[in-house]
């Protein structure tokens, strides 16, 4: 495959921060790359080096072809223009069902297909999308698939989402500490080879760390015997000399080996293996006296001359953890809209007077940029500051975003800032639209875990089945222009789901180690590489 673009020895330095570093990469055309790394990282801002938005602190960024072309769709953008739609643009938003209206009034998704459409239209030779999966619903991912699995040119792609890059990604790129790693292969294949070189790395460590603590107690024992030499020496007129000359070589002994061991130590030193980043907090509620929480009648909403739904009539009850789903554009923003009372609408809706809310909407842009942590989360004490900083440490944040604009802030980290309001503050309702998008695996399955222990009420917007199959037990499902309560499937079922869950992932994994040792030649590829992605679609399912 001809070479397209060289990263040489590039460094990235934003605001007097070393944010990336040592960069030597090749991307070569057809290559559909995954770039994976925690929130703050800087996958964003390698996009924007590819894409000549920046340029490098150091090093350089080397297209080897002429005239090569590249478009870059953004995880948000505030607000979109697109003039001139074109045919194939058009086809597109056909296909996946977008309405023909004003860009600021469509849904999360409906916007975001909006930008994908223009970006495959442009039919670039390097595609960048920075988190395309984010407010897309089931039936648009598996669109989004196709699409780039049918595209010539080269893609790179920011995401979070485990099995769409398994199933798109070719290579994996991981940013972690400031350095960019390159594997061949999909996201699972990445994820086994790095936990056999930490693996391998702690075993090398440990046995450095023993050869050191033999070396050492040897250093230990010839001092010992230096020390009772020299003293010797002084003592015993007779034998002086001969004391004398056994200290001075067992000192000679010991600086010899000490320096063997340094000489060792500095051409293959093993390092000790860093912990896994980890991200820790919990989410509490305060006491709740009452029953229901939100009551709905014949609630009717219409929009540009279209029925959203109708003849909805539905009561939520404190403690319930309630999963709105549904596609994209069929109006579930806008119902959480309505329930904060940001949106009209025929019918009524009732809530509690008493209800503590936290409501957590899909915008990124609605923090105030200019401030900091700092000034948003302003406390009296030193010991209240203490605990917002150690939880901002337990969220993934370093201690110096303490003072940083949220402007400088990664999507992720912005949506953090924005958790860390309701950890602080215990609300007993929270209301959370879409609240995966933009965040890292470890900041997922750390809020999965901290909502399926929270004791209030939860109504959850989201695309992600697992996520919501962990966190919720009742169902407010759009479906024929209407909104109908579904309660928990019975414990067996899910049992059984789990257990179907894990024998097709065994069967996933055998199919991609065989996959691992053919190429795309082979006669047993094309359907082991069609099995496999059958295979990744029936575990999403789920």
């Amino acid at each position: 495959m001809k070479e397209l673009l060289k990263l040489n020895d590039v460094y990235v330095e934003i605001k007097e921060n070393m944010l990336l570093e040592k960069m030597n990469v090749t991307v070569k055309q057809g290559d559909v790359i995954g770039l994976i790394g925690k929130n703050g990282a800087g996958k964003s801002t390698l996009l924007q080096l590819i894409n000549g938005k920046i340029e490098p602190s150091k090093g350089t960024v080397e297209w080897m072809q002429m005239n090569m072309t590249t478009a870059y769709v953004e995880q948000e953008k505030e607000s979109f223009v697109s003039k001139d739609i074109i045919s194939q643009e058009a086809e597109l938003l056909a296909k996946w069902g977008v309405p023909t209206n004003d860009f600021h009034t469509l849904s999360g998704g409906e916007k975001l297909k909006v930008r994908l459409a223009k970006g495959f239209a442009e039919n670039p030779n390097v595609l960048i999308l920075d988190e395309p999966t984010n407010h897309l619903d089931e039936m648009s991912t598996e669109f989004l698939i196709k699409q780039i699995k049918n595209m010539k040119g080269t893609v790179i792609i920011v995401s979070h989402d485990r099995y769409f890059l398994d199933v798109v990604a070719n290579r994996i790129w991981s940013i972690e500490d400031k350095k960019l790693i390159d594997h061949s292969g999909n996201y699972t294949s990445y994820m086994k080879a790095r936990e056999h070189k930490r693996k391998t790395q702690q075993r090398e460590f440990e046995k450095q760390q023993k050869k050191i603590e033999q070396v050492e107690t040897h250093i230990k024992e010839l001092s010992s015997w230096s020390q009772k030499a020299h003293a010797q020496s002084t003592k015993q007129e007779g034998v002086k000399e001969f004391y004398r000359v056994k200290a001075k070589r067992m000192d000679a002994q010991v600086k010899s080996k000490r320096k063997r061991l340094e000489k060792e130590l500095e051409k293959t030193k093993v390092e000790r293996v860093k912990e896994e980043y980890s991200v820790e907090f919990s989410i509490q509620a305060s006491k709740k006296i009452g029953k229901r929480f939100l009551e709905v009648k014949q609630l009717r909403k219409e929009f540009n001359n279209r029925i959203l739904f109708e003849n909805v009539n539905f009561t939520i009850q404190h403690g319930e953890k309630i999963a709105i789903i549904g596609p994209n554009g069929s109006g579930k923003t806008t119902l959480l809209k309505m329930i904060m009372g940001n949106e009209t609408a025929e019918g009524e809706v009732w809530i509690s007077p008493s209800a503590n809310i936290g409501y957590l909407t899909q915008e990124v842009f609605d923090l105030p940029l200019d401030k900091t942590p700092e000034d948003l989360f302003y406390k009296e004490t030193f010991e209240e500051r203490g605990k917002v900083q150690n939880l901002m440490k337990h969220l993934g944040f370093e201690s110096s975003q303490w003072k940083e604009p949220i402007r400088h802030m990664s999507m992720g980290e912005r949506v953090k800032c924005k958790l860390m309001a309701y950890i602080l503050d215990e609300k007993d309702v929270l209301i959370l639209d879409e609240p995966t998008n933009h965040l890292d695996l470890p900041s997922r399955e750390q809020l999965e875990n901290t909502l399926a222990e929270y004791n209030g009420t939860l109504v959850i917007v989201s695309h992600d089945r697992y996520f919501l199959e962990k966190t919720t037990n009742t169902k407010l499902v759009f479906v024929n222009n209407t909104i109908q309560k579904q309660l928990e499937e019975p414990t067996k079922t899910r049992d059984e789901i789990e257990e179907l869950r894990l024998t097709l992932e065994t069967e996933r994994q055998e199919v991609l180690g065989k996959l691992s040792f053919l190429t795309s030649k082979d006669k047993k590829y094309k359907a082991l590489d069609e099995r496999f992605m059958e295979l990744t679609k029936q575990i999403k399912e789920l």
